[in-house]
């Protein structure tokens, strides 16, 4: 992805996300509390939707970011290479899973490798602000497929962003 989609979607969205989840945290019980704590809490009340979007939103971005690396993190080595190998049977096999989701994902959302409490690998999609730790499931790397991830770049070509970002991964 381009620095001017950065410049946007870090620097625009990203920031847009803390600054109304910290407004909106601030009279809350949940003020002061860790970020995912926040989200997590806010899901189970319908009056703090607002809150939970947000405050999802800014964790799932910071999660997001922290997958990148300019010249890409290149193939899993250890524990994670086997866990690879085990739920999936290979590391290309894991990469058709997260495209499937990216792509098949309607709308807006994300794409998740995850491992269940057991420690099995998974591929699950999600939408808008939702979170794979809501069904107890521990987020390993994320593919955001909101257009404003890819559109400066690749326009309505969701396709080519995620091979983009999985083939730098």
């Amino acid at each position: 992805i381009s620095a001017r989609t950065v410049s946007f979607h870090y620097g625009k969205h990203t920031q847009g996300y803390f600054a109304n989840a910290n407004k909106l945290v601030a009279d809350s019980p949940l003020a002061g509390q860790p970020l995912q704590k926040v989200f997590l809490e806010a899901a189970k009340d319908p009056k703090m939707v607002g809150l939970f979007r947000n405050a999802a939103h800014a964790w799932n971005h910071v999660f997001y970011w922290n997958g990148l690396m300019p010249a890409g993190g290149g193939a899993p080595t250890g524990k994670l290479a086997k866990a690879v190998e085990t739920s999936f049977g290979s590391l290309d096999a894991c990469k058709k899973a997260l495209t499937a989701a990216a792509m098949g994902q309607f709308g807006s959302g994300w794409a998740w490798l995850v491992a269940d409490p057991a420690g099995k690998l998974a591929v699950v999609a999600t939408g808008n602000a939702d979170n794979p730790l809501q069904e107890g499931l521990r987020p390993l790397w994320v593919i955001d497929v909101w257009e404003h991830a890819y559109y400066l770049d690749y326009q309505n070509r969701r396709a080519d962003y995620v091979a983009g970002v999985l083939e730098k991964s």
